[in-house]
């Protein structure tokens, strides 16, 4: 099934330099933070209002505020070209004189403009410069007979680097023409319960703002095209659940549970409540004959892994495969370290997918794939290739979803002919957030950790102390104690982050010399990584310093002191899962958060959250508070949502109603073959579900 767009959508999925005023260069800013059409122009909302109405005397007006004046030109001095001073303009207005002045501006423009002798119409902000007001370069210059040029209320945008106001208003005014009369996609009984306008008022109204209200959250308009934007996400959520569904219907599996039992023999611990639950509603879905779509969330150390090796165990003994995809290698092979020392009682070996693996080792992990020698497979994104035949995949486990999209799940779903899915994440997620990037799954909520884990005692060190925490180092690891150094992120580069780590290393290797630390970044090779990681979780070094590298899948019960440098230029969710490394065995840990001051107000506010709570679930929620949905979902490319007329903090009773709504259409039918479904997704939901929906 494709998606093709009604006529009314032609001209607003027309390229922007269609717009008058919008040249190749222009275009080029605009694609960085706007988009390449019409219609993402019209989708960046004015973030607040110039109020042109006030015009003050110069005796009273404010310094730093908008005014606008009627103004006599009484004297005009404008230096020769070369000479470095402004022009200065000295006008009469109501209450006084004031000054006007221009910066590098052509001789011919300002005689033109502010002609000696006449009368203008000025706005902008004004100022005090030795007791006189004065205004530089003007917004507005207009002759008394043109004031009506001037708006009253006008729009302010957000600007990307080179970006002006004015050509970025031309540019929006021409776009709105280009709007039609839209077939309605939005519930008359929710149109008239809340008193929304039509799609094309709406969005001409947002742009032409009266007041601050006009351009507030809760502003009808505004809250008509926030629901648009959330309805066509649940919408596409629904209709790709249903076309899966439909598509590729599951497997009835029907598990022994003698492989099961005998894993729960041999374990060292008993699961906790939450996992038998979660156990439980997993189980279900397996038995099922429609395949298992399912997301997986629990905090750091809540036993997420057990419940999908669990998971696992069930295809096997339903005669199945199953796969478990990473991101990285790294986490691969540490996955297939764990796994392996679980199953060698059951004699099941866990093999290796790489990407960049030796032809003959590939070709015989294929081979077993393909027969079902193979029964348990772990990998990279090398599992997604077209090459990987499996015999019977029934289980597809995805770890650190929020690296992965839609698509790319589906596709390692598709090679098991239906198999069951489960995506999994140690990173809580808002229950907002659940609804619009997860509306395909069904969730399941670890919320409860083993019996024995330790709370970990979180302390903020202004980075000056580093020689008392160097000291307090020294004084555990003498203990026995092992610890984890992490380095910040100096830039966006594995370069850059990898030379501080080293330089970090060499420093401590100095220091601690009876420690023997050693040294784990993203940028050394895989052997000589491997090799430090061993030495650390046996002991034989107790200090490991590395970079993010260890945020995930690093599982070592005795190190007890994780010390995370510059902590406030990471973020809350990577916080909480770098401090996760410690608190994993039965002994008391801490985390020192060290960081340089001055904070900021928002950095003030993170690290203040990390002391005071471990509450995974409740640092995500504040996470959504402080940093706003866009930040938090990450991305374009990790497949999730972005939205840019709807404000998750604000519009969340809007999220659930576009979610009943959505319910109601799929129910009643609705499809790719209603014209108001096309237009609604094609208009509001750029996500890689449509794009896979489009793509049939």
């Amino acid at each position: 099934m494709h998606i093709s767009r009604p006529d009314i959508l032609f001209s607003l999925f027309a390229r922007l330099t269609s717009l008058p005023g919008i040249g190749p260069k222009m275009a080029d800013q605009m694609a960085k933070r706007i988009g390449v059409h019409v219609i993402d122009l019209l989708r960046h909302l004015p973030v607040g209002v110039n109020d042109r109405r006030a015009r003050p005397s110069v005796v009273d007006v404010e310094e730093g505020s908008l005014a606008t004046f009627d103004v006599l030109v009484l004297s005009a001095d404008i230096p020769p070209a070369r000479v470095k001073r402004p022009a200065r303009f000295r006008v009469e207005t109501n209450g006084g004189e004031m000054d006007i002045l221009f910066f590098h501006a052509q001789t011919d423009y300002l005689k033109n403009t502010l002609p000696v002798g006449e009368r203008r119409l000025v706005s902008g902000r004004v100022e005090r410069f030795q007791n006189r007001v004065q205004m530089a370069h003007p917004d507005y210059i207009l002759s008394p007979a043109n004031a009506d040029d001037m708006p009253a209320f006008e729009p302010l945008y957000p600007l990307t680097a080179g970006l002006k106001a004015k050509p970025l208003r031309k540019a929006l005014s021409a776009g709105l023409e280009r709007l039609r009369d839209m077939p309605e996609w939005i519930d008359k009984q929710v149109m008239a319960d809340y008193h929304w306008p039509d799609f094309k008022t709406a969005m001409t109204v947002v742009h032409a703002p009266r007041s601050l209200s006009d351009i507030s959250a809760h502003a009808p308009a505004r809250m008509r095209l926030a629901f648009d934007e959330l309805f066509a996400n649940q919408l596409a959520l629904q209709l790709l659940r249903q076309q899966t569904d439909i598509e590729l219907a599951g497997h009835a599996l029907m598990p022994t549970g003698a492989l099961s039992a005998l894993l729960r023999q041999t374990l060292p611990f008993t699961l906790t409540p939450a996992q038998e639950k979660v156990l439980s509603e997993i189980d279900a879905d397996q038995r099922a004959p429609l395949r298992m779509l399912r997301l997986l969330q629990g905090d750091v150390g809540s036993g997420k892994t057990m419940v999908a090796l669990l998971a696992m165990l069930s295809a096997v003994e339903a005669g199945g495969q199953t796969a478990l995809l990473v991101p990285t290698e790294v986490l691969a092979r540490q996955h297939q370290a764990t796994l392996t020392g679980f199953l060698a009682p059951l004699g099941i070996k866990p093999e290796l997918l790489l990407g960049g693996q030796k032809p003959r080792e590939r070709a015989a992990i294929l081979d077993g794939l393909e027969t079902g020698a193979i029964r348990i497979v772990i990998g990279t994104h090398a599992l997604l290739n077209d090459d990987v035949v499996f015999s019977a995949l029934r289980l597809a486990v995805v770890d650190e979803q929020h690296r992965f999209g839609v698509r790319q799940r589906l596709i390692l779903g598709q090679k098991g002919d239906g198999c069951d899915v489960l995506v999994m994440t140690a990173t809580p997620i808002p229950r907002t957030l659940e609804m619009t990037a997860f509306g395909d799954l069904s969730v399941s909520r670890l919320d409860e950790k083993p019996a024995g884990r330790q709370e970990i005692a979180t302390a903020l060190v202004n980075h000056d102390r580093i020689g008392d925490v160097v000291e307090r180092l020294r004084a555990a690891l003498s203990g026995g104690m092992r610890a984890y150094w992490i380095c910040p992120l100096v830039e966006e580069t594995e370069k850059l982050d990898a030379t501080a780590a080293e330089d970090r290393h060499r420093h401590l290797c100095t220091l601690l010399p009876d420690a023997h630390p050693v040294l784990a970044h993203g940028q050394m090779k895989s052997v000589d990584r491997d090799a430090a990681m061993q030495a650390f979780t046996t002991g034989a070094s107790r200090l490991l310093v590395a970079t993010t590298i260890i945020e995930v899948g690093v599982d070592v019960p005795e190190a007890g002191i994780i010390i995370i440098e510059h902590a406030e230029r990471f973020g809350l969710a990577q916080l909480h899962q770098l401090r996760g490394r410690v608190g994993r065995g039965n002994i008391a840990s801490s985390c020192i958060l060290m960081y340089q001051g001055p904070l900021s107000e928002t950095a003030g506010a993170r690290l203040k959250i990390m002391r005071n709570t471990n509450d995974g679930f409740e640092i995500a929620e504040e996470d959504l508070r402080l940093r706003g949905p866009g930040e938090v979902l990450g991305s374009r490319q990790s497949g999730m949502p972005e939205f840019s007329l709807a404000d998750l903090s604000e519009h969340a009773p809007l999220l659930s109603l576009a979610r009943d709504e959505a319910h109601k259409a799929v129910a009643a039918g609705r499809s790719l073959d209603d014209k108001d479904i096309v237009t609604l997704l094609s208009l509001f939901e750029k996500d890689s579900a449509v794009r896979f929906l489009a793509s049939g």
